[in-house]
């Protein structure tokens, strides 16, 4: 149990048989009342945000997350296989666990997974990967003057804005948190 005076960013809590997340809180002290405490808690299963207020001192129960490093190895019908690092288990996720981590996954990439009462509910990638790209309009001498920019395909399938002088068979780092193109990766 924890109390809600001890919320914090990214807190996974256990609340009416749901597990949330902690994406904002703030305590508030009316001058009239007693304070407490209004949340906004993320469904880690649905990805649904809710708003929560909590009285000040209430208690919640806390949610053991465990986290293990995996191999991501390939990609089956419709599932994604992971070899567990330490055990060599391996372990078949399906896309709705994986979010929008599937748009930057590459073979043989470690990631961390999360696992709660033995079943994983999601994966943590790193905050940056290098992909190549492989389909991008070319770009012309003079057009880097602009700073224009143009979608860019990547070898895992997922398109990118990137700058003009940007062409096929480049290295790029992307950050995997908000899909955005940070520099050509070197080689």
């Amino acid at each position: 149990m924890i109390s809600v005076n001890d919320f914090r960013t990214g807190l996974t809590i256990e609340l009416d048989g749901q597990l949330f997340s902690v994406v904002e809180f703030m305590h508030v002290k009316p001058g009239k009342g007693s304070a407490f405490v209004r949340s906004k808690l993320k469904n880690i299963r649905t990805g649904y945000t809710v708003e929560r207020t909590f009285n000040a001192g209430e208690k919640v129960n806390l949610a053991r997350i465990d986290t293990r490093e995996m191999q991501f190895l390939y990609k089956s019908e419709q599932d994604y296989v992971f070899m567990d690092n330490t055990t060599y288990d391996q372990l078949m996720l399906k896309e709705e666990v994986l979010g929008d981590g599937v748009k930057y996954l590459k073979d043989n990439m470690n990631v961390m997974v999360q696992m709660y009462e033995n079943q994983p509910i999601g994966v943590n990638l790193p905050n940056t990967v290098d992909l190549e790209v492989i389909e991008t309009e070319p770009g012309f001498k003079g057009d880097t003057a602009t700073g224009g920019n143009k979608p860019a395909t990547l070898e895992t399938g997922v398109v990118i804005t990137v700058p003009l002088f940007i062409n096929i068979g480049d290295v790029l780092q992307v950050d995997t948190r908000t899909g955005e193109y940070l520099r050509r990766a070197t080689k």
